[in-house]
């Protein structure tokens, strides 16, 4: 009996751990988004994440008959990345992004994380200075 018990819970232990790892972990896809950065700030109570919001041309419908802006939602990965938003706001910018099942504090409030800034239009990576210097 003693035997049986220690199968079972190795069982439930893995069978546990790929449900946490395909709900958490498994990219689900990958892509590239692009749009005008509405906004990018860094929030959280314990843990401190950024997060941006992209608005894209065109609408989107999400009952019949109602318009709504096609909005993307997004955490974003790395202080590189991170640097790059936060110049960018209200600019049009290009992201590379993997989605998750399900999003991770520690992560991001969104399933969407922005791992790459491809483009920014108007902005130029060369030089430092600011408009105003």
């Amino acid at each position: 009996m003693h035997k049986y018990v220690k199968i079972g819970v190795l069982i439930l232990a893995i069978v546990l751990s790929a449900v946490i790892y395909w709900r958490y972990f498994f990219v689900f896809s990958e892509g590239v988004k692009a749009g005008n950065l509405n906004y990018f700030e860094k929030k959280g109570f314990v843990f401190k994440t950024w997060e941006g919001r992209l608005v894209q041309e065109g609408f989107q419908s999400p009952s019949a008959g109602a318009l709504q802006s096609n909005e993307f939602r997004f955490s974003a990965q790395g202080e590189e990345v991170a640097q790059k938003l936060e110049r960018a706001s209200g600019r049009f910018v290009e992201l590379r992004y993997k989605e998750y099942l399900n999003p991770v504090p520690w992560r991001g409030a969104s399933k969407y994380v922005v791992i790459e800034v491809l483009d920014i239009q108007g902005f130029s990576q060369e030089t430092s200075q600011t408009p105003f210097d």
